[in-house]
């Protein structure tokens, strides 16, 4: 798709960054569109490698320092700003520090892939009961890793996920893992979606571009935008690529990754992770405000 330019780091946000240009013709279609009519806009932004660092600890995952100014800048003149993540939509508000921040009084959060909703108006999550397989997985996991040196087990409740990040040979045990992973979640009526160093063992149905597309259709939004990161956005980025060629117009942001390439590959506009996303998040704030 040819060569991206970056916002590269360079320091703290500020309101001299310029907006990218984006290198393909959806994508600068799409900015267009946000820019002159922001009211209709959707910004729709991951959590963990867009927002937030990747961290060895995900407990430890918190939001970029000047994501919240950014975000908070950018809220009022748009449509609605959503999160959709992986996580638990909670653990998500938690880690973001969005429970009562001033300017993000009507954020919403898709988490567990849109399987869970927390609003800041309300302040309270929505969610389903979790899938009978996840108890089972949950169950049985320990035991299949207990001869994997450096895996460890995250229970996100409605999904559980297995990290190799700390692994002494990460890449290594992340293949080991796969099939053997692949097997339990199958038995037990579940998929598994591989990350940056993560497997992920949860429900089927439900993934980033369903939660993504239906939110946009509750929303009416007339343009949109999505920033991801990892394998998990690739489904957001069909549901935006669906969108545009039904005729509303989108861009497509790549956190960048030197783990993940698929993203950027498919990306319009390529910054320099969650500083990078945050520079063009106030760039766009200080265009339409």
């Amino acid at each position: 798709m040819g060569s991206h330019k970056d916002l590269t780091d360079s320091g703290s946000t500020n309101s001299t960054d310029p907006l990218p240009t984006p290198t393909t013709r959806p994508g600068r279609d799409g900015l267009a569109a946000i820019l002159a009519r922001p009211a209709r806009a959707l910004i729709a932004l991951d959590f963990d490698g867009t927002l937030a660092p990747i961290v060895p600890n995900p407990d430890q995952a918190r939001a970029h320092p000047d994501a919240l100014p950014a975000l908070a800048a950018l809220a009022p003149n748009v449509a609605s700003v959503a999160v959709i993540t992986g996580r638990p939509a909670d653990v998500a508000v938690r880690y973001g520090g969005f429970a009562g921040a001033p300017g993000l009084e009507h954020l919403v959060v898709l988490g567990h892939y849109g399987a869970e909703r927390w609003d800041a108006v309300s302040g309270e999550v929505t969610a389903p009961d979790p899938h009978p397989g996840v108890a089972a997985v949950r169950a049985e996991l320990p035991g299949l890793l207990d001869r994997t040196q450096g895996a460890w087990i995250e229970d996100k409740g409605h999904a559980i996920a297995v990290h190799t990040r700390r692994a002494a040979d990460p890449q290594g045990t992340f293949d080991a893992l796969r099939e053997p992973l692949t097997d339990l979640a199958t038995r037990h009526g579940l998929i598994v979606e591989p990350g940056r160093m993560v497997l992920e063992l949860r429900p089927p149905g439900m993934d980033k571009g369903v939660a993504l597309s239906e939110y946009v259709r509750g929303l009416g939004a007339e343009s949109v935008l999505y920033a991801g990161d990892d394998l998990g956005d690739l489904p957001a980025y069909a549901a935006v690529d669906t969108l545009r060629s039904d005729g509303t117009p989108g861009l497509l942001v790549c956190s960048g990754s030197e783990e993940v390439t698929e993203l950027s590959k498919k990306a319009d506009v390529v910054v320099d992770g969650p500083a990078g996303v945050v520079r063009l998040l106030r760039a766009i704030a200080d265009q339409t405000g």
